[in-house]
């Protein structure tokens, strides 16, 4: 759900500068304590369970008396699936208990236990309160899952798991050349609005960043804001500027950014979408107050009609499934398109999000990758999309049976127009300190306390400092 995309893709959370949430010297300190090399903390092979049979069957070695703890950030996509599927496990392992604690404090309930050496046997990391992965990573906390790559997939033991998984899946969960998280959601992102309002004043969703502009214009003298995000976490932001940017100068400004790459800030594709995404903020185009909300507060007004625009990814509808009217008509639209893109305006922001992990010290390391392993069935991935109304990595992982929202509707629609024009940024995955430098910059930008020009120098800065560190 690069990751958030990546939130949860892509898809994360994770509040910027004074607001940004990030793991305590605690942490931190155990995890170096532990030390070592992360390639030689972090083997590529999985010991079985005690008294446990490896066999292409039971390919980690999974002893079925073990108990299974499991740990789901409990957001937008809720906590549903991972009981119904740890009710599997147990059936397939009998004599287990799979307990489940849902919670959106993933430091406060984990910290102390990484500390402890008693990390839980499977986690899904995300959320404000996220642990962040490149810091788990880089002191051996994380359990390679090569293994589970290479393990038979479980609904045709005659291709592996690699082979079902949708492209950029590994990817987006590798972290110095190895895979270390399962980034379970495909998830997209972009802007959404209501269809109701829409047909209501007979608004016409925008192809083009001139036309949404000129719109943005309409919804104001209608009496409503035309656009709102969730203020107090501004990477939701980067979000629009990113893919404007991408989409403005091709793929190589997305390849850029990841690599940290200085030169690219001076890119004018960069100019572009910074200067476009500032108009919101000159022309008043904002709700007022958006800098203030959570995104709970903020996607909430959304639903109440009291703006028209907000970007967010593809975990929205289920996250907002109590707060949306029953006949709001949630859409999705890809990022509209600014003069002279390089990419057509179906592309858009696609790929794995939600990152899963199973913890190197885990007791049940082995019950962790099986448990993986059953979430990328057919049957665990439809269990996924009728409780989270959300598609998962694994390819043609949806059956017709499966009834989905108008929302997810419709980002099925767009995945479908976009075919191989899709992008993601990792960087939230793979260097968090710049992550967390370029949402302080449109925190100040989109508070106009801060210009386009100084935005770029502030992402210029940051990129530069972690391309030396």
């Amino acid at each position: 759900m690069g990751s958030e995309f990546n939130r949860r893709d892509l898809v994360k959370r994770s509040a910027a500068l004074g607001l940004v949430a990030i793991p305590s010297a605690g942490l931190l300190s155990a995890c170096a304590s532990d030390g070592g090399d992360s390639s030689s903390s972090t083997p590529t092979t999985t010991a079985p369970a005690a008294g446990a049979t490896v066999d292409p069957k039971n390919p980690f070695g999974v002893k079925d008396a073990d108990p299974l703890d499991i740990v789901i950030f409990d957001g937008g996509y809720g906590h549903d699936y991972a009981t119904a599927l740890g009710k599997l496990y147990e059936q397939q392992h009998s004599g287990s208990k799979a307990s489940v604690l849902a919670t959106q404090d993933i430091i406060g309930k984990l910290q102390p236990r990484f500390n402890g050496g008693t990390p839980p046997d499977v986690i899904d990391d995300s959320g404000a309160q996220q642990i962040k992965l490149d810091t788990l990573q880089s002191s051996g906390q994380l359990a390679d899952l090569t293994p589970l790559l290479d393990a038979p997939y479980l609904d045709d033991p005659t291709k592996k798991v690699r082979d079902v998984l949708q492209p950029g899946t590994i990817e987006s969960g590798t972290l110095a050349g190895k895979m270390y998280s399962l980034s379970y959601i495909y998830t997209v992102s972009g802007l959404w609005y209501s269809g109701k309002l829409f047909k209501q004043h007979g608004w016409t969703p925008p192809k083009t960043w001139k036309d949404f502009i000129s719109l943005c214009g309409e919804i104001k003298k209608a009496g409503i804001a035309p656009f709102c995000y969730q203020g107090k976490y501004p990477y939701y932001m980067n979000t629009p500027i990113l893919d404007l940017a991408a989409k403005n100068g091709g793929l190589d400004i997305q390849k850029r950014v990841d690599a940290m790459d200085p030169t690219v800030w001076d890119e004018p594709a960069i100019k572009n979408a910074v200067e476009a995404a500032y108009q919101i903020v000159s022309n008043n185009y904002l709700l007022p107050g958006t800098n203030g909300l959570t995104h709970i507060e903020s996607q909430t007004a959304w639903n109440q009609y009291k703006a028209a625009f907000i970007p967010c990814g593809s975990w929205l509808e289920n996250e907002q499934m109590k707060a949306t009217p029953a006949d709001f008509d949630m859409k999705f639209l890809p990022m509209p398109s600014l003069d002279g893109d390089k990419l057509p305006w179906e592309s858009i922001r696609a790929g794995a999000g939600e990152p899963f992990i199973v913890p190197e010290k885990a007791k049940n390391k082995a019950g962790g990758l099986e448990f993986l392993r059953m979430m990328l069935t057919k049957e665990g991935s439809g269990r996924f999309a009728a409780a989270a109304n959300s598609l998962t990595v694994l390819q043609n992982g949806v059956g017709s049976d499966v009834k989905l929202r108008p929302g997810t509707a419709s980002t099925v629609v767009a995945i479908d127009a976009a075919g191989n024009n899709t992008f993601n940024f990792n960087y939230p995955n793979t260097n968090s300190v710049f992550d967390v430098a370029l949402q302080g910059a449109t925190a100040e930008l989109m508070a106009k306390r801060s210009t386009p020009t100084q935005w770029i120098a502030k992402a210029k800065a940051a990129a530069s400092k972690e391309k030396k560190a």
